[in-house]
């Protein structure tokens, strides 16, 4: 059976190209990963405000070496695209800003981010996501991002609401943390927001 509609991004948008760079305009850039930045995720991921918020845990850097290639295969598989969030003049990394569940026919995406403890507190998780939104949805085309953060976790809400992702409700016990069910806020924009 036929669709009545056409895919609202065609197959191939992110494939068909090497992964960007992006710079933020105020001294951030959004850089595809490399295999010699799993000693700083694992550092970073040490940190137990990762863990209040975050599903997983990294063990050793060979883990996060085997999540770096995933992360790099995702893109040529066009269901993820993940960046590095790193200072521009330094390389640093300061965190991660991702689409995650790529969804090319729907033209639709969610957003997802985390900061190392020292960035916290600095914009970079705002200026990372309004890069990445101002991509997926003017240059790559999506249609609508969502993003989703546990209810308590206030600074996430703050980064969602500063980006102009609206708040669309609560999706109740979703997501199963270390310390149990976590309540779901989910935000979105879409184009023309």
């Amino acid at each position: 059976m036929p669709d009545l509609t056409s895919p609202v991004v065609p197959a191939g948008a992110l494939a068909g190209t090497p992964q960007p760079t992006l710079p933020t305009g105020d001294g951030l850039l959004l850089r595809p990963w490399l295999a010699e930045d799993a000693p700083a995720v694992h550092e970073i991921f040490q940190d137990p405000v990762l863990h209040q918020w975050h599903v997983r845990a990294a063990d050793s850097v060979a883990e996060v070496g085997g999540w770096i290639e995933e992360w790099q295969r995702a893109w040529a598989g066009e269901r993820a695209a993940q960046w590095a969030v790193v200072e521009s003049d330094t390389d640093r990394l300061l965190g991660r800003v991702a689409l995650r569940e790529i969804q090319f026919a729907d033209g639709t995406a969610e957003v997802a981010y985390w900061t190392a403890a020292a960035a916290r507190g600095k914009g970079v998780a705002v200026r990372a996501t309004t890069t990445l939104t101002r991509w997926a949805l003017h240059d790559i085309g999506l249609h609508r991002l969502e993003l989703l953060h546990a209810v308590a976790n206030t600074a996430s809400c703050r980064v969602a609401t500063k980006t102009g992702f609206a708040l669309e409700g609560t999706k109740r016990s979703a997501l199963l943390h270390q310390d149990g069910w976590h309540d779901m806020h989910l935000h979105a924009r879409v184009q023309g927001d």
